[in-house]
């Protein structure tokens, strides 16, 4: 396989064949984030993706899962992303699922046929990075999205029978949003009714631009009791109507959760206030990594 630049993939793919479609983010200005900003975004020549995919078949006996690489896969045209799956299809029909990260308004961007052609052959799940429900978070972030866009693109992909894994970020908020940003987010999960959501905690590393205000001074990052309170109190607002599958076990996080949504917030509330209680329970910094 040939990848371009650093290469990314969501905990839950580790064991999945790594497909790069794009190179880099189409957006690639959120604050937080480091993972693209050292690429320039563009589309792998098909030819190119096509041959590694012919390559993996010769070499790989079985391969189960297929994640689409790099930042959102999904901004492809219909055209772009069906002669992929299609090429999966062919040559690998033990292949149980292919999944890509994506934006909410790529999902916007196709109409319910388009998805559901998609659905069809054989795209199955879209990672998704929310990030945040306080529209001020995702303004000040850079995000590109408004709160509204990324809960109408998880329903929309929901709906159309692709699933979600939505990411939210503890701490994104420093402590002058902390409640606002908490509760927010909370609400955004009642209300997106994803498949999965996640906790990731914010860390930073170049080259972030929120790196460099941290270093001076202009952004501060959450204590780690704070990032617990904040957990909590998300938690006591994401109760969504559909049962949702919940994960907070990213190296980052200083506390390791895992349930569903409504049924266990309040168990998860409650290992979180442990925590809070006794340090023990706290993931020394560390072991926390990105």
């Amino acid at each position: 396989m040939r990848y371009i630049g650093d290469i990314y993939r969501p905990p839950s793919e580790a064991y999945s064949l790594l497909l790069q479609v794009t190179v880099g983010c189409s957006h690639n200005k959120c604050a937080f984030c480091n993972m693209y900003k050292l690429k320039r975004f563009r589309l792998r020549p098909m030819a190119d993706v096509l041959e590694d995919l012919d390559w993996a078949r010769a070499h790989y006996r079985r391969v189960g899962r297929i994640f689409l690489c790099d930042g959102d896969a999904l901004c492809l045209s219909n055209n772009k992303l069906l002669t992929v799956l299609d090429r999966i299809r062919e040559l690998f029909p033990e292949c149980e699922r292919v999944t890509s990260y994506g934006r909410a308004t790529d999902a916007l961007r196709k109409t319910d046929e388009e998805l559901r052609e998609l659905k069809a052959h054989g795209l199955t799940m879209i990672y998704l990075g929310a990030e945040s429900g306080s529209e001020k978070v995702l303004e000040r972030m850079n995000k590109g999205e408004t709160r509204e866009e990324i809960i109408e693109g998880v329903k929309k992909l929901e709906r159309n029978g692709i699933q979600t894994s939505v990411t939210f970020i503890s701490g994104l908020g420093g402590p002058e949003l902390m409640e606002e940003h908490a509760v927010e987010s909370g609400k955004m999960i009642a209300e997106m009714n994803a498949s999965y959501v996640s906790f990731l905690t914010l860390m930073l590393e170049y080259p972030a631009p929120l790196l460099e205000d941290y270093q001076n001074g202009k952004f501060k990052l959450l204590t780690a009791e704070e990032v617990l309170k904040e957990a909590a109190m998300m938690l006591d607002y994401a109760r969504p109507e559909k049962p949702c599958v919940f994960r907070s076990n990213h190296a980052s996080n200083y506390v390791s959760l895992k349930g569903d949504l409504p049924r266990d917030n309040d168990r998860m509330i409650a290992a979180l206030n442990r925590a809070m209680e006794d340090s023990e329970l706290v993931k020394d910094e560390r072991f926390r990594r990105l």
